[in-house]
């Protein structure tokens, strides 16, 4: 974590519970090199989430398969590198539960619109759930 004497408390919880733009810090699945990323993570019912539009290869997604462990940098408004831990979704069931709630409440997709391409967005779209780690 950064910062002398940070913690995990209100205002860090906060941020996580509202989800938003973020950097991630993967480690490199060939390379073993850090790769540093803008993402958006979602904050659903009390767990986090890291997802994105579908229909393409993400590097950080291969990353996070390979080495599961990697930094959340929560920016605009409270400054925190946050030590995670990455789990793929691969039911389908679950997948279609999370990024149809992802797509609706974070994004604000119809959910008419949500519905109808469902299938296809839980088949190619990328989809971690992930924890922080309390500090030692």
């Amino acid at each position: 974590m950064t910062g002398v004497g940070l913690t995990m408390d209100g205002i860090i919880k906060a941020a996580l519970d509202k989800g938003g733009i973020a950097d991630i810090t993967t480690m490199g699945r060939k390379t073993g090199t850090p790769r540093r990323k803008e993402i958006y993570f979602h904050s659903l019912d009390g767990r986090l989430y890291l997802t994105g539009k579908p229909g393409f290869r993400r590097d950080w997604l291969a990353n996070l398969h390979a080495h599961p462990g990697f930094t959340l940098h929560l920016k605009r408004g409270v400054a925190a590198d946050l030590p995670a831990i990455a789990t793929p979704i691969s039911d389908p069931a679950e997948r279609a539960a999370v990024i149809f709630q992802a797509r609706t409440e974070s994004w604000g997709a119809d959910p008419t619109e949500a519905r109808a391409d469902l299938d296809f967005w839980v088949e190619t779209s990328p989809l971690v759930r992930f924890e922080v780690a309390e500090p030692d």
